[in-house]
């Protein structure tokens, strides 16, 4: 027997061990036990409710803290549901393309758990089951969803989708076709101006069915969150109230004094744009860059935008742990413009450090840099044309997060959220930060980055001439 044929009986025998195998072991009709016996899972109570409502119902809303394992088990949940129901086609969208893909990635993990030959060789975008079931990560489309016919779909941050009437619209009437069409999303709360929060606070959507979890629910030993994370959690958040309202309470709140307000934040989201790699492929195009130094308590931030035509992109940010030495942040933005030839300037924050920063960055190759002192005036000039960039959707970002170290990351439509203000006297601004504790060293990075493609006027220069 030749080689080819050999691997094709092979393969044949396979196909028929599994279809034996699957009708030995039919997939449970609990998906309790289906978690318990077959993925080796231990729903906590609040995740058995969420289950049953979301069997039960044509469409669910879960509005559950951080660490509270609400996509572990919609994942588990979605597999089952596939399973049971052979040639189901459902689809998973989210704010942004990595986010869409998490679920499949954690269904993925649980293939290898079930019997053989009940699925196909696990894809980063989608899981084929044996059954003709598919479960597929879509793009954050309404056009999209159009044109296909699906029998469910999980919508994952829900809150923090940008044109998310436009589609809950194409969800829903996609899923009118079908008898037993199913609609589940999930998101910690952001901004109030949208469809998760009238899901929740609108009479026209009480035939959702609900779920409220917050971090008292999810708190070891009756859920996922340990008691040493909790009380990290509590301490990273303790100077910010209205953060940890909408993270860890799953409330709405948000604090009036901010500059950027969560729905104009959300609004400047493309979920079409992925962020670039600093080991990525050489690119081309009109950059400009913002470089806020750290200090010993604070993170040092490099962002690069990207004009096109008529908005500016962001495309890269990197973030430094506490008390990374300037030479490491230098050689990194050295190496980046290396590969990128065309960042036309970089703009970089000199307070407290001195100019001699930017002779060491133009010593070391680093052309089109200038150093900029953080006063008053120039705090509120930059501040004020990345929110007049916002307002006139002439920046957009994809929803990231940054990763800073091994254990910690900062997502960065949150970094844009921490910036204050105030109105003084004299009619300008005084810009601040909550507390020390919370950082804004992204916001004013991507503030210098937006500023970077102006010419920077002079300091108003003030002398007393004596009488």
């Amino acid at each position: 027997m030749k080689q080819w044929q050999k691997k094709k009986a092979e393969d044949l025998q396979r196909q028929v061990e599994g279809l034996l195998q699957r009708r030995r072991q039919q997939v449970p009709d609990s998906f309790v036990e289906f978690c318990e016996k077959w993925l080796g899972l231990k729903l906590t109570d609040y995740q058995r409710q969420a289950a049953e409502l979301i069997e039960k119902n044509p469409a669910v809303a879960l509005r559950w803290s951080r660490q509270s394992g609400k996509t572990h088990l919609i994942s588990a949940w979605l597999l089952w549901y596939a399973l049971r129901n052979p040639g189901f086609q459902i689809a998973i969208v989210g704010p942004s393309w990595r986010q869409t893909k998490i679920p499949i990635r954690k269904i993925n993990g649980f293939l290898p758990k079930l019997p053989r030959g009940f699925y196909r060789k696990p894809q980063t975008t989608m899981v084929s089951l044996r059954n003709g079931s598919l479960i597929q990560a879509f793009p954050c489309s309404p056009d999209t969803i159009r044109g296909f016919t699906l029998d469910c779909v999980y919508a994952d941050e829900y809150n923090y989708i940008p044109n998310d009437q436009e589609l809950y619209d194409a969800i829903i009437f996609t899923l009118a076709t079908k008898e037993n069409g199913k609609f589940v999303c999930s998101s910690t709360p952001g901004a109030t101006d949208s469809m998760f929060w009238r899901f929740f606070n609108r009479p026209q959507y009480r035939h959702f069915a609900k779920s409220h979890v917050t971090w008292r629910e999810a708190l070891e030993p009756n859920g996922p969150l340990t008691q040493r994370k909790y009380e990290w959690l509590k301490e990273e958040y303790a100077d910010d109230q209205y953060r940890w309202q909408r993270e860890m309470e799953a409330e709405w709140a948000e604090d009036e004094a901010v500059w950027l307000p969560l729905a104009l934040i959300t609004k400047c989201q493309d979920t079409s744009l992925e962020l670039w790699k600093d080991d990525g492929p050489m690119h081309q195009g009109r950059f400009f860059g913002g470089l806020d130094f750290g200090k010993e308590k604070d993170y040092s931030a490099f962002v690069v935008n990207e004009q096109e035509k008529d908005r500016l992109v962001l495309r890269h940010v990197k973030v430094w742990p506490h008390e990374t030495k300037y030479a490491t942040v230098i050689g990194y933005v050295k190496t980046l413009t290396d590969r990128w030839q065309t960042i036309e300037k970089i703009r970089a924050d000199i307070t407290g450090v001195g100019n001699y920063i930017v002779e060491d960055m133009k010593n070391g190759g680093i052309e089109n840099v200038e150093g900029v002192n953080f006063t008053h005036a120039r705090k509120q000039e930059m501040a004020v044309m990345l929110k007049q960039r916002m307002l006139n959707g002439a920046f957009a970002y994809p929803y990231t997060d940054i990763p800073v170290s091994p254990t910690k990351k900062l997502n960065y439509s949150v970094e844009l959220n921490v910036e204050r203000f105030e109105l003084k006297k004299d009619g300008t601004y005084r810009f601040f930060q909550p507390s020390e504790s919370v950082k804004d060293d992204v916001f004013w990075a991507s503030a210098l980055a937006v500023y970077a493609t102006v010419e920077m006027p002079p300091e108003p220069f003030i002398a007393v001439v004596p009488i």
